[in-house]
């Protein structure tokens, strides 16, 4: 046997316990296509131990429900207009058959009553697919626990179920729930729109009370969900406890109802999220009016936004303002007249027994019920109305697709659940004004508005303040809301007041929206778009002020030409090369003179032309740094000054080997002179700094680099290396070898003739470049800025000088002012003197 035949045997036995109690006229009219309707039109809190497990509840002897009512009245009037405007379906008469399911408590029977036939059998059989049911479709049940437990019954039989406002995302599933659809849309939708609602008036602190049945527990993690991702901060959740079936507020439920309002009292939060069923909130309101809670923005779930007996207790104004979230109003032309008037005059009840009747077709309190309502009804748009309205018409515009009706007549014939439902799911058409179709979770995506509750006699009593669209999840057509605030200013529910501009948020708690601010530093932003919880770190080349929420442009430092340094400097440099320039000439001039031999001859040009070089390189340190001027900086200076301390070391040494090494070592000195020592000691020289320095290019970037002054982080300084002292450091390591070499020898030959004594200069000349190198390193160890390109441009040019002017300077003062002294004869003179002093 298979799965359906073994449901359907339970569905038989089950069947065999349903008693057939009279038949209203109200709950049946007989056609040649009948549809059900599921409707509450009594109901009592969620409650097992009150009912019988072996009786169908009597739906009569609970609370009247004049939402329902109004509802299976709706039905009523669609199939009465169908039928009266033959335009639809042509000779052809709609019945309907209504059940009072009174909430959840009566769902099985009346199932099992639609899916019977006439003679409330059902057979036993392998296969379904021919089998013609009470009914062909069913509008209805009201909540999301009945039309789940209504579709359990009805799913393997595809007999088509349209809920009008059961809003659970379960139901969405097609693989358990393929027959099921909805003229609502879903749960998250719901949801959704509250969210907006409370993101629009940027609340972000707020209170969720559920009921304790499935539908608080749904909805309830479906808002936490959604509010996880909208930075809105939950002060507690609550559960709503179950009220018994007659309303009495037990000790316990009083006790949970009094802990409830002590923590509303408490809280800071002003916005309270209810989700829950009417039939759960009477006692909580009448707690809370107890209490006198006031100040209090309330927002209601679908189940209770319209509900007009929560809302016919005025008194609840006093207590905050009303927000609720419910299906849009389509006004019905002729239904509000229909409810009224076409009850009152109905026939009076039969008594007589029926096989086609089934229990809970009364109702003998609904027409006065809802006659004490008919103002608010009226004046609301009697919202969900259309909602059964729709339904109805799409079963009919089915049956107008399957009966293939013209616009005379229709083709009478059986039709099977399954043809209709597959009709169902394909209509496409306009009523009053709306679309009306079925996507592909079966839902209606129609619009949502927000109502506001309003007790004016004269107003809407639920007055719509937005509307929500499905198709875009956009909360939109904002109106002004009438809040209970002084002044009608917008209430304020946050856990915090917002930062200023430029403060980020310093959590307080486990609550984001709970916090401290605190400013953002200097040279941090902050970016709320990104992250509201930590300030941005500026980029490298920009800067920020305290509390500052962008950066600017640092301000670029380098030497520029206008500084009153850079001028300085330049004018020195000016001065040693021209004075270089001077002395190349009076050498070139007086080439073959003793002083210009003594000085070293040849290798003088060779001094003096990187010196000539090196002052022309001065440029390179003034305005912003390239690559090109990086390299130069970092190769041909250091080059040029490295020949020149090698050669004065060079020239020392051999002023020493000629008077004090060739007597003792004549074969070195010989040696030294015959592959010309000096020269081939200063290409060594060169070779090995070539080698450091082209180590250090390696190793380092000739790309100028940015880094913020340590004294004003609002400059960047643009240099050629980050690391420029250390290899400063490791250039003039050589040098600084070559200048105490050179310091060396000139020590050792200051005994040497006149002429030949250079001593003085050399030492002069090296101790001022040791000393200059050694504390330029030393302030750069300690100090970061432009100064540092200054003063080493600054040292270096005094370098240079002191070799142009120290070292060259007393020859060529010699050679212009004291001629007489630069020739052989004075110079033979002075080795004698030097000669016959040493014997």
């Amino acid at each position: 046997m298979g799965h359906q035949a073994r449901v359907v045997c339970s569905l038989f036995f089950l069947m065999q316990v349903v008693a057939e109690p009279t038949e209203n006229p109200d709950f049946h009219l007989p056609g040649d296509y009948v549809l059900g309707g599921l409707f509450t039109l009594h109901a009592n809190a969620k409650g097992i131990v009150h009912l019988n497990f072996l009786q169908v509840p009597k739906c009569k002897e609970y609370e009247t429900q004049v939402l329902g009512y109004t509802l299976m009245q709706a039905m009523r009037f669609a199939v009465e207009e169908i039928n009266k405007h033959s335009g639809l379906l042509p000779g052809v008469q709609l019945g309907y058959e209504m059940v009072d399911v009174c909430y959840v408590s009566n769902n099985v029977q009346p199932a099992l009553y639609f899916l019977a036939q006439e003679d409330s059998l059902l057979p036993i059989q392998e296969d379904y697919s021919r089998y013609v049911p009470r009914v062909v479709a069913i509008i209805g049940p009201e909540n999301s626990e009945a039309t789940v437990t209504v579709a359990h019954f009805l799913s393997p039989f595809l007999l088509p179920q349209i809920t009008y406002s059961a809003i659970s995302d379960e139901l969405r599933d097609k693989r358990r729930f393929p027959a099921v659809l909805r003229t609502v849309p879903g749960a998250h939708h719901h949801v959704e729109a509250m969210v907006q609602l409370m993101l629009r008036f940027r609340w972000n602190w707020i209170v969720v009370l559920a009921s304790s049945d499935d539908y608080g527990r749904e909805n309830s993690q479906l808002l936490s969900e959604r509010l996880a991702r909208s930075r809105i901060c939950v002060a507690f959740w609550e559960a709503l406890p179950t009220p018994q079936p007659d309303q009495v507020v037990t000790r316990q439920e009083r006790r949970d109802l009094t802990a409830i309002v002590d923590k509303l009292q408490q809280s800071s939060a002003r916005v309270v999220v209810v989700l829950s069923r009417d039939l759960a909130l009477r006692n909580f309101f009448r707690e809370v009016l107890r209490r006198n809670l006031t100040g209090v923005v309330w927002i209601a779930s679908e189940s209770w936004a319209i509900d007009p007996v929560l809302h016919n207790v005025t008194e609840l104004r006093r207590t905050g303002t009303f927000l609720g979230i419910t299906t849009r109003s389509v006004p019905i032309p002729g239904f509000s007249e229909f409810r009224v008037h076409h009850a009152q005059a109905r026939p009076p009840v039969s008594n007589r027994t029926s096989s086609g009747a089934t229990c809970n077709q009364e109702c003998d309190t609904c027409l006065a019920t809802t006659a004490s309502f008919d103002t608010i009804l009226k004046l609301s748009g009697e919202r969900e109305v259309y909602n059964v309205y729709s339904a109805v018409y799409a079963v009919a515009h089915a049956l107008h697709s399957l009966l293939r009706c013209s616009r005379t007549a229709c083709l009478k014939r059986v039709v099977y659940p399954w043809q209709l439902l597959q009709e169902i799911k394909k209509v496409n058409f306009t009523l009053l004004g709306h679309r009306v179709f079925f996507d592909q979770q079966g839902d209606l995506p129609v619009p949502l508005e927000v109502i506001q509750w309003q007790w004016n006699l004269s107003q809407n009593a639920f007055q719509s303040v937005a509307v929500y669209h499905p198709a875009q999840r956009q909360l939109k057509d904002i109106r002004p809301v009438s809040w209970h605030t002084h002044g009608d200013t917008t209430p304020v529910s946050t856990c915090s007041e917002d930062c200023q501009p430029g403060q980020r948020k310093q959590a307080v708690g486990t609550h984001p929206c709970c916090f401290e601010c605190l400013d953002c530093l200097p040279g941090t932003f902050l970016n709320e778009t990104a992250d509201a919880f930590d300030c941005q770190p500026c980029p490298p080349n920009e800067w920020s002020h305290r509390k500052d929420t962008s950066c600017f442009k640092r301000q670029l430092a380098f030497l520029e030409w206008q500084d009153a340094p850079t001028i300085a400097v330049a004018m020195l440099a000016a001065l040693g090369f021209l004075s270089t320039l001077a002395i190349l000439i009076i050498f070139w001039r007086h080439y073959q003179t003793p002083i210009v031999r003594s000085a070293g001859g040849p290798m003088c040009f060779l001094m003096l032309t990187p010196l000539l070089v090196a002052y022309m390189m001065v440029p390179v340190y003034v305005g912003p740094p390239s690559v090109p001027t990086c390299l130069c900086r970092q190769t041909l200076f250091t080059l040029c000054f490295t020949i020149c301390i090698s050669c004065i070391a060079v020239r020392s040494f051999q002023i020493v080997c000629i008077f004090k090494v060739a007597r003792h070592f004549p074969r070195a000195y010989g040696y030294w002179v015959r592959y010309h020592g000096p020269y081939v000691f200063v290409t060594t020289i060169t070779v090995l700094k070539v080698v450091i320095v082209t180590g250090s290019l390696l190793l380092t970037t000739t790309s100028p680099t940015a880094y913020a002054d340590p004294d004003n982080p609002k400059i960047m300084i643009l240099s050629c290396n980050a690391s420029y002292p250390r290899v400063l450091l490791f250039h003039t390591s050589l040098d600084l070898l070559l200048s105490g070499m050179g310091f060396s020898f000139a020590y050792v030959g200051k005994g040497l003739p006149t002429n030949f004594n250079e001593a003085k200069f050399i030492t002069f000349c090296m101790t001022f470049y040791f000393t200059s190198s050694v504390s330029l390193c030393t302030f750069m160890s300690v100090y970061e800025g432009v100064l540092v390109t200054i003063l080493d441009l600054l040292v270096t040019v005094l370098n240079l000088l002191g070799i142009s002017l120290g070292y060259f300077g007393p020859k060529c003062y010699m050679i212009l002012f004291y001629p007489e002294r630069n020739t052989p004869a004075y110079f033979n003179r002075m080795i004698q003197s030097y000669t016959m002093g040493r014997d």
